[in-house]
């Protein structure tokens, strides 16, 4: 049964994160000093990126992309939440919150069709390194990433399109700190079938061959190591792709993680605090990973630092 009396509602209240008043203080810093990691984090990337030129690669070309994803995709929600808990007003407009829904959705899958294209970009170095600068030209690499915005912003405006359709309840209470899909769709009185089946359907677009786009990939570079099993060989496929493969590990698990979460009806604070991992922690950690396992961006680093050291002198 839905609820009857259906009203459109003005405005959506965030329950925001499991703890107690007094521990707001100590959170809020703590956000907020992940946040601000992961902004200067990624920038970082970005500015090492642009200023370094043996770093202008088609795999750098889409690392900098990813770290901007990665930027915009932590700002979507956590200033918001960054607000709610220094305010203690936990409102949010009905298009604020849609819109906070469709950025975020936007984000996330291009965030995760960026690491598949790099799982390609991997793929061709590897396995076919002799024809790289052919088959990843700039062209090609501009492509792909035009074809994942578009391909993410066609996802979004079907979910934000099937969204706005849906009249929603006097019950406004959202158990999360943001606009998620599946809080709003449980908060409307109409019938959201079609919603859920375009959910389903989309993710196995977005999510699922993504997913296996990277493991295919991944398996035909464990095939091209293995047929010339030499420590070298082996070195240079780790240097390559330890990054990026523990960039997609900590993004799938904590996807996972919240799938497992939601599916299996644990309680909310449980699903808050596995969405936290890939809203917060995988955003602030993925510089930190490809700075300290990737060769070429901790020597750029160190060329940043001693120019910056003698322009101070």
């Amino acid at each position: 049964m839905r609820r009857e009396n259906q009203s459109n509602v003005s405005e959506f209240l965030l329950l925001g994160l499991p703890i107690w008043p007094e521990q707001q203080g100590m959170f809020f810093a703590l956000f907020l000093g992940m946040y601000l990691t992961t902004v200067l984090g990624n920038l970082l990337i970005i500015l090492l990126i642009r200023l370094d030129p043996r770093l202008h690669t088609p795999m750098y070309f889409f690392l900098s992309h990813l770290a901007l994803t990665d930027v915009s995709f932590s700002s979507v929600t956590v200033p918001k939440m960054l607000i709610n808990m220094q305010t203690q007003d936990q409102s949010i407009s009905y298009a604020g919150c849609v819109t906070q829904m469709y950025f975020f959705i936007f984000f996330a899958c291009i965030d995760n069709l960026i690491l598949s294209v790099m799982a390609y970009d991997r793929y061709v170095a590897i396995c076919h390194p002799l024809h790289y600068t052919i088959i990843m030209r700039k062209e090609l690499c501009i492509c792909l990433l035009a074809g994942s915005c578009l391909l993410s912003c066609a996802n979004v405006l079907t979910h934000t399109f099937l969204l706005v359709q849906l009249s929603f309840c006097a019950d406004n209470i959202i158990p999360h700190f943001f606009c998620d899909l599946a809080a709003l769709l449980k908060l409307s009185c109409s019938y959201t079938s079609l919603n859920e089946l375009i959910i389903f359907t989309a993710g196995a677009a977005v999510v699922f061959l993504p997913l296996c786009g990277i493991l295919v990939s991944y398996g035909h570079i464990g095939v091209s190591i293995l047929r010339v099993p030499s420590t070298k060989g082996l070195c240079k496929a780790l240097s390559t792709c330890g990054s990026h493969l523990s960039v997609v590990s900590l993004f799938y698990g904590t996807i996972m993680a919240v799938y497992i979460s939601s599916s299996s009806g644990q309680s909310h604070d449980k699903d808050i605090i596995a969405s936290m991992m890939y809203t917060v922690v995988t955003p602030m950690l993925n510089p930190f990973i490809y700075s300290l396992r990737n060769r070429d961006m901790t020597l750029a680093m160190g060329i940043l630092y001693r120019d910056s050291k003698l322009l101070a002198k």
